[in-house]
């Protein structure tokens, strides 16, 4: 049985290949992209619009009036300033030793609050993670998560009342035979009740973050390290605390910006003229100074200083963050 092939045409006669010009496929423009992207989630993009405005008349239109922290304000007069002064107010305030003293306090309320309260929140959903009675689990959380609700005015009141003269801290030392201890009267006593109640109130609601970064840790490693012998205490070593690390140097870079900005509410609420040595701080210096004195464009100086040491932090620790483990903001 024979096959027919069909002889093959002569050399010249064949057609040419089409001609290849070696240039990319055109891409669309990327502002032609952006209408096509807005036409179909223009649902998903209209959800921005109110937080954009809420940043645009609350976060950066207020920029504006920085520059009278260069000018000389005067209640009643242009919201700008009425005359140019320089840097007046802010050789007024380097000179101040009122000033330094708050900036002090400043940094040792801040210094002492990371240090406390940035770890708190790994340990708790570390120790939550390793408990397997869901009951249990689920009680630990809301007991801890319930402070974050309450208001700081509350917070401030409680404290205020359990470290009262008369309250439950001083009934039980006085069981003791301990006489009772002015907390809230004594300098040396402030940033020890503060330090405790940002603890208090904010180590549960921390740990939900955390306990969502566990969750994404693959369960192969563990089963990894254990046939390779290592225990628990290996285990969180090598496997979770690695795992959770980018949410740990996010968070710690956040807090550092916030470095200098400790708690003005509950520092307002708790303080008095007579633990003003330890607990004012550079917020309730600028309270006092703008808003109680009038002295605006003083306490402008001052803000605008505070706010250029806290980008420079955020931006330090970003760039260090970045260096030495690889994970950071931008």
């Amino acid at each position: 049985m024979s096959t027919f092939t069909s002889p093959a045409p002569p050399p010249g006669t064949q057609d040419p290949p089409p001609p290849t010009t070696g240039a990319p496929p055109a891409r669309p423009s990327p502002r032609r992209g952006l209408r096509r992207s807005l036409r179909r989630d223009w649902q998903l993009y209209s959800l921005a619009v109110l937080p954009l405005v809420f940043f645009l008349l609350f976060r950066y239109l207020p920029m504006i009036g920085n520059v009278i922290a260069f000018r000389r304000f005067e209640p009643g007069g242009s919201i700008l300033g009425e005359q140019w002064v320089g840097l007046r107010y802010v050789r007024m305030f380097l000179s101040d030793p009122t000033f330094w003293q708050v900036f002090r306090n400043t940094l040792w309320l801040g210094g002492l609050t990371l240090l406390c309260c940035f770890p708190v929140p790994i340990v708790l959903a570390l120790l939550l993670n390793e408990v397997r009675r869901t009951a249990l689990k689920r009680f630990v959380q809301s007991v801890s998560y319930l402070p974050h609700f309450l208001s700081i005015v509350i917070v401030a009141g409680i404290t205020m009342q359990m470290l009262a003269t008369d309250g439950p801290v001083n009934h039980a030392l006085g069981w003791f035979g301990h006489d009772p201890v002015r907390f809230i009267q004594e300098p040396e006593w402030f940033r020890t009740i503060y330090v405790g109640s940002e603890i208090w109130q904010t180590a549960g609601w921390g740990t939900i973050l955390y306990l969502a970064a566990l969750t994404t840790i693959d369960e192969d490693l563990y089963e990894a390290a254990r046939i390779d012998g290592a225990g628990r205490w290996q285990q969180i070593r090598h496997v979770t605390l690695p795992g959770i690390r980018p949410t740990m140097m996010t968070l710690l870079i956040l807090n550092i910006g916030t470095f200098l900005a400790v708690g003005f509410e509950k520092i307002l609420l708790l303080y008095n003229p007579l633990t003003y040595p330890t607990a004012d701080v550079v917020s309730t210096y600028l309270y006092r100074t703008g808003v109680e004195s009038n002295s605006f464009s003083y306490a402008a100086a001052i803000g605008l200083f505070e706010a250029v040491i806290g980008l420079v932090l955020i931006t330090s620790a970003n760039q260090l963050s970045r260096r030495t483990v690889g994970t950071s903001l931008w």
